[in-house]
């Protein structure tokens, strides 16, 4: 009837009035926000004078003639990459508002490729970064193992410094070479089919002074199957094999 009509309206009408109240769901503080925000320290901080040496600006101006006119963004990474290596292994802000300065960029624009990209190392590092392989590849041909005995080694945790300067450690993600598991990255080389036995010698060899072979260091070649190749162990067949020879298609 029309009284219950009319209630039923009051209360839909009471409850669009009503104040909404939505809940607030918070999350933890991510641990490695210093990927993201910088902190100037006494080391880094826009003060702290940065400018390309003769010889890498003129690599910088070489990979900015790669790129057409208007478009010398497209250069930030490989020029972040030179400002790297320039600064010892890792990149403090004055570098960066030095690419921004020669590329014509916002400043806010190489930070934004600083930040994204994990090869960029916005805190110093150590002569010799050690990028341990941890994803599953690595993990389950001892991954882990490696990375312990390293920890153990240099008496440092994942992302610390040795105080001599000499190694920094890292956990990170897959590098690309599952087939030589375990493996680790250092500096520009892979050392791959890791013993802990591999581990001692390249370590103890750094520490004198020396530069020990990357790549595998097992008895196989790059990628291999351990004991031999399993296949295209037969000589190759010449040109024209199993073409027919009286001319016709079919």
């Amino acid at each position: 009837n029309t009284a219950e009509t009319m209630a039923a309206l009051h209360r839909v009408a009471r409850s669009l009035l009503r104040p909404q109240v939505r809940a607030l769901h918070t999350s933890a503080a991510m641990r490695g926000d210093k990927l993201y925000v910088h902190r100037d320290t006494e080391k880094n901080n826009a003060n702290v004078a940065f400018e390309f040496t003769p010889d890498n600006m003129k690599k910088v101006e070489a990979t900015m003639a790669q790129f057409p006119p208007g478009h010398t963004a497209a250069a930030c990474i490989p020029v972040l990459d030179l400002a790297q290596r320039q600064s010892d292994g890792w990149l403090p802000i004055s570098a960066m508002d030095e690419v921004a300065r020669v590329l014509k960029m916002p400043k806010m624009r190489v930070y934004e490729v600083a930040t994204f990209y994990t090869m960029f190392n916005r805190d110093p590092v150590g002569k010799y970064h050690i990028q341990v392989c941890t994803t599953t590849p690595c993990m389950v041909r001892g991954a882990y193992k490696v990375f312990d005995h390293l920890k153990a080694k240099l008496n440092l945790g994942n992302g610390e410094s040795s105080p001599d300067g000499l190694f920094t450690l890292l956990e990170v993600e897959c590098l690309g070479a599952c087939a030589n598991a375990p493996m680790f990255q250092i500096n520009d080389e892979y050392y791959e089919d890791l013993s802990l036995d591999d581990v001692d010698r390249i370590i103890d060899a750094l520490r004198a002074g020396q530069a020990p072979a990357p790549g595998p260091q097992s008895d196989r070649v790059a990628a291999e199957p351990f004991g031999g190749r399993t296949t295209l162990t037969a000589e190759p067949v010449g040109p024209g094999f199993g073409m027919r020879t009286d001319g016709k298609l079919a």
